[in-house]
């Protein structure tokens, strides 16, 4: 069986994880304030501790405050310990960063490309990484993994990537010719993760972002995919493919009429929720939209994208405000069964539609209370990503990180 890497873990692994984490977070911070905040007696936190510094990986700042005996010395993360390189790559761009152990990025790289084909995947992945090797030769000996994170259906199991190929008006999902994690971690010869695009954002925000009391999460990636984390453990399901907001059969493409349109709830959607679509066929309807001063032939109007129709948002246009409330009430219906079925303290917006602005998370937010038990939403928070076009490199780098500090 293929090896899971960051699933499972030993008690000491765990016990490394909570005390590393808390430092990295909370820092600086004292042996005594740590046993407290996990729940692990000051005698063991301080054996462990000591192997810490052994290793370079924590470091002793200065004396706290005495409140009677002997001042206690303050612990930090050695954020200079190591590095962790993070990729994220989607069908339209890939961002590739290098973290230290703090999770501040130190270096970052993009490639904007539309429709990436299965083809093109691996050899872009490549082409990123060879670029943050080559640009931080200086700290490549310290580099301690890979962590990827890529659009498509991850069979941990095999260690099978199948990416969405977009074909005509349909997606098909594609499997990478041969195990991707294995090709990177032999090519580069630098220890490699590979997870979900959605999972590894989810991780990212709860790993970065969120306070330590915030355990249970779900990201929406647009509302292509879902990445989510229960009781503090990112959940893959059973061969880590869990988080997919879709039905799929090539065979039955008639079975997903719906009487509030295009797109179904079960089928498939488009990243922009459909938004742009939406958008030219109410102009073509004869919708009245500022834009329509720039419109001079059928060429015009396939240029629209979605950033025009947020920036056509910001300026309070009719037409691009009432595409973005149906939008986020599409999207709110899809949270509202999410929500119901998991019960999240927090639902992350991301994927680039956190973009679209406050008309369209009021939608969100509206529909969601009005669709769910009042039980399942009340202590509910709906926010957009912090981390933005980074949270996909970031998860995946976070993933590094965790992993040296189970090592530890």
């Amino acid at each position: 069986m293929k090896r899971r890497y960051l699933e499972e873990f030993t008690e000491k692994a765990t016990k490394n994880i909570a005390i590393l984490d808390t430092i990295r977070r909370m820092g600086p911070i004292s042996k005594m304030d740590i046993s407290k905040i996990i729940g692990v007696n000051p005698v063991t936190v301080s054996n462990y501790i000591e192997r810490f510094i052994k290793e370079k990986l924590v470091v002793e700042t200065s004396f706290d405050e005495s409140k009677g005996g002997r001042r206690p010395l303050l612990l930090d993360l050695n954020k200079e310990a190591g590095y962790a390189i993070g990729v994220g790559v989607n069908l339209f761009n890939v961002v590739g960063v290098i973290t230290d152990m703090e999770g501040r990025i130190v270096y970052k790289t993009k490639i904007d490309k539309d429709n990436i084909s299965s083809r093109e995947v691996i050899n872009i992945i490549v082409q990123i990484l060879e670029n943050i090797f080559k640009d931080n030769v200086h700290i490549e000996d310290k580099i301690k993994g890979i962590g990827i994170g890529i659009a498509g259906i991850i069979d941990k199991e095999r260690d099978l990537v199948r990416w969405p190929q977009k074909i005509e008006d349909e997606y098909l999902y594609e499997t990478l010719s041969f195990p991707l994690r294995e090709y990177i971690e032999r090519k580069f010869n630098t220890f490699t993760v590979v997870e979900n695009d959605a999972t590894c954002a989810c991780f990212a925000e709860y790993w970065l972002s969120l306070s330590s009391d915030i355990k249970n999460i779900v990201y929406m990636f647009s509302g292509v995919g879902a990445g989510i984390l229960i009781n503090g453990e990112i959940y893959t399901g059973s061969s880590g493919c869990a988080g997919e907001l879709s039905i799929y059969s090539p065979k039955e493409k008639d079975g997903f009429e719906c009487k509030r349109g295009n797109p179904c709830f079960l089928r498939r959607w488009e990243q922009d929720l459909g938004i742009v679509d939406d958008f030219k066929q109410n102009l073509l309807k004869g919708a009245y939209s500022k834009i329509l001063d720039n419109i001079h032939s059928p060429q015009d109007v396939e240029k629209i994208d979605l950033k025009t129709i947020f920036s056509l948002a910001r300026e309070d246009d009719v037409l691009a405000n009432k595409v973005l409330r149906e939008a986020g009430e599409r999207l709110g219906i899809k949270i509202a069964f999410i929500v119901n079925f998991l019960n999240p303290q927090v639902v992350i917006i991301g994927g680039g539609i956190e973009e679209a602005g406050s008309i369209f998370m009021d939608a969100v937010r509206k529909t969601v209370k009005e669709w769910t038990f009042e039980e399942s939403s009340k202590d509910l928070r709906i926010v957009v990503s912090s981390l933005g076009e980074d949270s996909v490199a970031l998860g995946g780098a976070s993933l590094i990180v965790k992993y040296v500090f189970a090592r530890s």
